[in-house]
């Protein structure tokens, strides 16, 4: 009942919280980001309450798909506002804001098929919640690449003038990306080094896959920020290394749990 009640109460500030950005979009107007804010963490909290009744149970964490999701989505939204008080991304919750809606309520309706469950005082815990902690803000630069590059093609094509006054300046949305990148950059290093060091064999077969292409993401995006500050890549160079990168490590992230839960065991 506790889980029911605080997803619902979840869902209906993650709503309002959407339709109070698109009301303001339609109207021309700029969100209050303190009100934003508010909603957002509102929502959170009741997120927060939900997500520890379905992950806490008896023998440990429970980490099946649609919980990770949720708290990953949880993750996002909480990064966003607490970046939120020194730089304008209240913006990205016009994406984000659905985005947890959905994952928050999939994780109460489908609780733990297949899920994995990792016993609360495990050394394992630590490297998977730095990969949480990693994929979550790189998942927010990749939201902000997405936005850098409609914000982009709105300014070329249509009309500027409605588009700046909902979202920042280019070159600040463009600065913003870089820092979500080195911060996730950061916790992917510490999340793969805490995965050689706490398992067994990072290259077993089980784990081979998602090992491989969380290098492969890790590269890609230590590229791209070489190129940035070597060779003052930008634009659609920083949006295209950043997306590939991202989906390299949605691959590694998801792939592997949804083949693993979902199409496996039919």
């Amino acid at each position: 009942m506790t889980a029911l009640i605080s997803s619902l109460l979840a869902a209906v500030f993650y709503l309002g919280g959407t339709l109070y950005q698109v009301r303001c979009l339609r109207q021309r107007q700029i969100a209050s980001p303190g009100l934003l804010r508010g909603i957002g963490a509102m929502a959170l909290v009741a997120h927060a309450v939900s997500l520890y009744v379905q992950l806490f149970t008896g023998h440990g964490l429970s980490f099946g798909f649609f919980h990770v999701s949720s708290l990953i989505a949880w993750l996002v939204i909480a990064v966003t506002l607490v970046f939120s008080l020194r730089a304008p991304v209240t913006s990205l919750l016009l994406v984000l804001f659905p985005l947890a809606l959905i994952t928050e309520l999939l994780a109460w309706l489908f609780p733990g098929h297949g899920a994995a469950t990792i016993p609360g005082k495990s050394s394992l815990l630590i490297h998977v919640l730095l990969s949480i902690l990693a994929y979550g803000i790189l998942t927010i630069a990749a939201f902000q690449a997405t936005l850098l590059a409609f914000q982009d093609h709105q300014l070329k094509h249509r009309n500027p003038v409605r588009f700046n006054r909902t979202f920042p300046p280019l070159q600040t949305m463009e600065e913003l990306l870089f820092q979500f990148l080195l911060c996730g950059e950061v916790l992917l290093t510490l999340s793969l080094i805490s995965g050689f060091v706490f398992l067994d064999n990072m290259f077993d077969q089980s784990v081979a896959h998602k090992t491989l292409l969380s290098c492969l993401a890790w590269v890609v995006f230590g590229i791209l920020l070489w190129g940035r500050h070597f060779r003052g890549w930008r634009g659609s160079n920083a949006i295209r290394w950043t997306l590939g990168g991202f989906i390299l490590l949605m691959l590694a992230f998801f792939g592997s749990k949804l083949v693993s839960e979902f199409i496996l065991p039919m």
